[in-house]
């Protein structure tokens, strides 16, 4: 499983011109589901998303001290199975290791499940669908979590 994880100020999700998803301060979770993924993947996933200490304790310190949860930030979940794209050979990308359809729909649905059980705000793209993602990037703080099956 790969999230790309980024602390935003805001974040939206527009299908055919609609908005169907929308934050504010918090996280936009870009994740791709592997062919491989199992429930261990997502506890740990979801663990590390709500965990991770990526915002400041206090407006002007520097230093992150603070994860999601403890500042009761909002959570915008996308599916983006491209994140396991492999461009190592020829010119048009191999989705080899990403997950069929309606396999990795049914884990990033778990995924955004325990996801809400922590009571905060969760949004979601529409899984498959053709997004247009607009990102605030606060900082800008950008990472890749990645947790293979073992």
């Amino acid at each position: 499983m790969r999230v790309i994880i980024q602390r935003v100020k805001s974040s939206q999700v527009i299908v055919n011109g609609e908005i169907i998803g929308k934050i504010g301060r918090g996280l936009n979770l870009l994740v791709g589901i592997a062919n491989t993924d199992t429930d261990a993947e997502l506890d740990w996933m979801v663990h590390k998303c709500l965990e991770l200490r990526l915002f400041p304790a206090e407006q002007g310190d520097e230093r992150w001290q603070k994860s999601v949860q403890e500042i009761g930030g909002e959570l915008l979940v996308v599916s983006q199975f491209t994140l396991y794209g492999d461009c190592r050979k020829g010119r048009r990308p191999s989705f080899d290791r990403s997950a069929a359809p309606q396999s990795a729909e049914d884990l990033y649905n778990r995924f955004v499940t325990r996801l809400r059980a922590s009571s905060l705000h969760v949004e979601t793209g529409q899984f498959g669908a053709m997004m247009q993602v607009s990102i605030e990037n606060d900082g800008p703080v950008t990472l890749l979590l990645e947790k293979e099956a073992v």
